[in-house]
């Protein structure tokens, strides 16, 4: 059985720290596997009733930040900070920077 294809709105849960995220942007093809802190997440709905574990130390991603893959075309809204880093298909997601403004001289 194949992994549903992320969609904009999911809202993903780690089953390793207490990291939640919401798809901002999907993939159009392909199933990539989002992870945090190693291991797969999960719907969101699924760990509902289920309090997070903790997480101890500085936390990896922030509430409020978006974070993409190196191709662009994944992009994550943290909702919920948690000590776990975020990846896709194995590969460390990157925190999106601002677009500089331009010059209004």
């Amino acid at each position: 059985m194949t992994a549903p294809a992320p969609r904009i709105g999911d809202q993903l849960a780690s089953t390793t720290c207490s990291t939640r995220v919401i798809i901002v942007r999907a993939p159009a093809g392909g199933v990539p596997e989002i992870a945090c802190g190693g291991s797969p997440m999960v719907p969101a709905s699924t760990l509902a009733d289920a309090p997070p574990p903790p997480s101890g130390g500085e936390p990896a991603t922030l509430i409020g930040k978006r974070y993409v893959d190196a191709a662009g075309t994944l992009e994550l809204l943290c909702t919920a900070s948690g000590s776990g880093e975020l990846s896709c298909g194995g590969v460390p997601m990157t925190l999106k920077t601002a677009k500089p403004l331009p010059a209004s001289d």
